[in-house]
């Protein structure tokens, strides 16, 4: 959540001068993790007036600390950037229904999420994803790595035992990248990263084909390994150069938070109260019901998220604080005064997914109330703030 980031980016500010604005912080996807949202897992909830909790404090301090690492590690360094494509293992995973479907809370949709491959009813893809891999690089003036920075549109990919803590692709990616660039014996330490590009609606299922077992991990690595090895070639052809123009830009915009009507929170209450014998008309009803009666109760009308934008050389990333649907990436790229342009979700909090107005048309998990929970109308709101703030740094 927001609270652990402005955490981190006070004590950055104190212990090292540096404007949080100015600093990006970002989550990656996993479901193989504890949870940063507070003591019980409070992250369905609005959080912002409480302590943080001794875990919360732990990452919110390690984030300001890496900070502080990497300016006692300054360097004369070169910069450049580059960008591949690695289509195999990106798929949207909404998919429209030929017969409507039912949600938790009792409406037909033509949306449904992870449909399965044996399907009858499902029709087609709801949206597009996009495949691009993009990679800042940093190394020294001799051409030794000091640090890789990659973006994929890539949700997260599993496959982890009960129990276990993974983070998930991101981290095998990083190992296998710089195990590949012979730099994991260097001093100072070579860093590899992975963020999270815009995959609010992208997994790597492909539901058009059977399923295929495997082993724990191993859909994992070979995922991760094959990005790395697009990696490996563009990084093979990016042009270092000495200097590139810096600049970063941040706001905050305040968004609607959607709330259940009076006979939506009526339902949710006579579904609690429902005998536990009773069939539910949906697996996820009574998990829902309790939500709907949390957001009514507990989220304020409107709450505060911020937008960021960097300039590399001619490069612009944004910061976005959802798990971004891929056409919304699509349209900042189109839209973007710097080309190219990528943008990093799940940037500096997390008020989980933002579909497009059309895609809330459709329904869906990503679309449902207390899931996607600022008003319709939020990922139009953002991208004109993203390029507004691209314009800026222009």
């Amino acid at each position: 959540p927001r609270v652990v980031f402005d955490a981190a980016g006070r004590l950055i500010n104190a212990e090292t001068g540096i404007d949080g604005g100015q600093v990006m912080m970002s989550s990656t996807h996993t479901h193989s993790a504890v949870s940063a949202g507070g003591e019980g897992d409070k992250r369905w909830g609005y959080n912002v007036d409480k302590p943080l909790d001794a875990y919360q404090q732990f990452i919110a301090r390690r984030i300001a600390d890496g900070v502080r690492i990497a300016l006692n590690n300054l360097q004369p360094a070169q910069i450049g950037w580059g960008a591949g494509s690695v289509p195999g293992q990106v798929f949207n995973r909404r998919w429209i229904m030929k017969k409507k479907v039912v949600n938790p809370f009792g409406d037909l949709e033509q949306v449904q999420f992870n449909p399965g491959v044996n399907n009858p009813n499902k029709k087609e893809p709801a949206g597009p994803v996009d495949p691009e891999l993009f990679l800042i690089s940093v190394r020294t003036p001799e051409g030794k790595p000091v640090a890789l920075l990659a973006n994929y549109g890539l949700h997260y990919v599993g496959g982890v035992p009960s129990g276990h803590i993974s983070a998930d692709y991101f981290a095998v990616f990083a190992d296998r990248v710089q195990e590949l660039l012979q730099a994991d014996r260097q001093d100072p330490l070579f860093v590899a990263m992975m963020t999270n590009g815009t995959s609010g609606n992208v997994n790597n299922i492909d539901f058009t084909k059977p399923g295929r077992p495997a082993a724990p991990y191993a859909r994992m690595k070979e995922v991760a390994y094959e990005i790395a090895d697009e990696a490996l070639r563009v990084y093979r052809r990016i042009e270092h150069r000495e200097w590139a123009e810096l600049k970063a830009a941040h706001s905050e915009l305040r968004l609607g938070v959607r709330k259940p009507s009076p006979a939506q929170v009526d339902r949710a209450r006579s579904v609690i109260k429902r005998p536990a014998d009773v069939k539910p008309g949906h697996p996820l009803e009574l998990n829902f019901a309790h939500r709907i009666i949390q957001l009514h109760k507990e989220w304020p009308d409107e709450i505060p998220v911020m937008l960021q934008a960097f300039r590399v050389g001619p490069v612009g990333v944004a910061a976005i604080p959802f798990e971004v649907f891929a056409e919304i990436g699509l349209e900042i790229k189109a839209g973007s005064p710097f080309q190219p342009s990528f943008t990093v979700e799940l940037a500096n909090g997390c008020y989980l997914y933002l579909p497009t107005p059309e895609q809330h048309k459709l329904g869906g998990y990503e679309t449902w109330l207390s899931i996607g929970m600022v008003e319709e109308n939020a990922s139009v709101k953002i991208v004109s703030e993203i390029l507004k703030l691209f314009h800026q740094l222009k």
